[in-house]
């Protein structure tokens, strides 16, 4: 963060980061700000790992960090699937509960689907460690109040409905696409005028907010990936019914039914919304 003296006082300049979820907008995004096409150029670019998302996207983004004239950071907590399925016990009644929160579709004893409403997945593997890293970048102060960093959020127009303002004092956030009214189909339009390849889609490989159009491409194209959905579905059950305070058995689909079991193509004439748009933190799938 570049200070500048003004007389008796300071003003400070932020910096500009870009918060890279190596999907189609924030790659989009990235490349655009590294041609010119949005100012100022960033000083850095932060990939917050879950650890799980698909080989697809690693791919991805050991080939967009060569592109762009700025440096990528990773970081990451841990893996988030390992996190989920260890339970911690309140020392208050002894009552269990998952290390972190998954908005996984549930089925009750009585056959009532539901879904888990609070989740801490996107809170505490993507944005804290995001927001760690851009603290030290911005050389932020304990306590500041002043603006030190811009964080760039790959939301596209058609999403803006997840656009959030920033809780921190001292971070704003901006989206770029949305100011040059640009969606998910511009950024694609503008990646192959480019000359670029099309990004893969960004998320976890179990991720419940996937349409069935998404877990059949995932299913067709990567089943290895798939598979790991597979398997963490099972664990995540397993895991939920040692426990003595969860009567309902947690699903990946919306559907209720097991993974491998679920023919998608039947399913996704029925059409679905898309739930990423309900996605609250606005930082997944981008």
């Amino acid at each position: 963060m570049a200070t500048l003296a003004r007389g008796d006082s300071f003003m400070t300049t932020p910096i500009h980061i870009i918060s890279l979820g190596a999907g189609v907008q924030s790659s989009c995004m990235a490349l655009m700000a590294s041609k010119g096409e949005i100012t100022p150029m960033p000083t850095a670019a932060i990939f917050a790992d879950t650890q799980d998302e698909p080989e697809s996207v690693y791919e991805w983004l050991r080939w967009l960090q060569k592109q762009l004239p700025f440096p990528v950071h990773t970081v990451t907590r841990g893996k988030l699937s390992a996190a989920a399925i260890v339970m911690r016990t309140r020392k208050s009644d002894g009552l269990k509960f998952a290390t972190t929160d998954i908005p996984f579709w549930t089925l009750s004893k009585d056959n009532q689907l539901g879904r888990i409403t609070h989740r801490s997945c996107t809170a505490d593997y993507k944005i804290k460690p995001l927001l760690k890293l851009a603290r030290q970048i911005g050389g932020i102060k304990r306590g500041q109040k002043t603006v030190g960093v811009i964080q760039w959020i790959g939301i596209s127009l058609d999403e803006i409905v997840r656009m959030k303002e920033s809780r921190e004092p001292w971070a704003e956030h901006r989206w770029p696409l949305v100011d040059a009214r640009m969606n998910r189909h511009d950024c694609l339009q503008w990646m192959e005028k480019n000359g670029y390849p099309k990004p893969p889609r960004s998320a976890c490989v179990y991720c419940p907010f996937h349409n069935n159009r998404e877990w059949s491409r995932l299913k067709s194209s990567e089943p290895k990936e798939f598979e790991k959905a597979v398997q963490f579905e099972k664990a995540v059950q397993a895991s939920k019914a040692s426990t003595n305070n969860f009567s309902s058995t947690p699903f990946l689909h919306r559907s209720c039914l097991p993974l491998d079991t679920i023919d998608f193509s039947t399913e996704e004439e029925r059409g679905q919304i898309n739930m990423f748009n309900n996605e609250c933190e606005g930082m997944c799938g981008v």
